[in-house]
C-alpha cells in the first residue's frame, strides 16, 4: 500500500480545548491541553520524519459541532477524524 503524500492532524487552540472536551463524547483526548500538545507535536514530528507532509487542521468547537449536527453524527473521535480528513484538502500546506 502506498503511503499518502500528506495527512491531516487535528489541531486545537488553547482557548478552544475546554469546550471541545466538554462537547465531545468519547473524545479520547487528554484532560489537559499541555499534554495533548506534547503528544500531538511528537506525532507530527514522527509522521513528517517518515516523509509525509503533515497538515494541521484546526478544529474549532462550534464549526465542528455544526458539521456533526448537519451529518447526524455524534461529536466523537470518529467524527473528528472524518472532519479533519475532509478539511485537510481545503487548507494551505502550512495549515493556515
Amino acid at each position: 500500500m502506498d503511503r499518502p503524500r500528506s495527512v491531516g492532524i487535528a489541531w486545537y487552540e488553547p482557548g478552544d480545548y475546554p469546550r471541545l472536551l466538554e462537547a465531545m463524547a468519547e473524545s479520547g483526548l487528554p484532560a489537559s491541553y499541555a499534554t495533548w500538545l506534547m503528544s500531538a507535536t511528537q506525532v507530527e514530528r514522527e509522521v513528517a520524519r517518515s516523509g509525509v507532509e503533515v497538515r494541521r487542521v484546526r478544529v474549532e468547537p462550534e464549526a465542528f459541532l455544526a458539521w456533526c449536527r448537519a451529518r447526524g453524527d455524534a461529536p466523537d473521535a470518529r467524527a473528528r477524524a472524518a472532519f479533519v480528513q475532509e478539511r485537510q484538502g481545503h487548507q494551505a500546506p502550512d495549515g493556515a
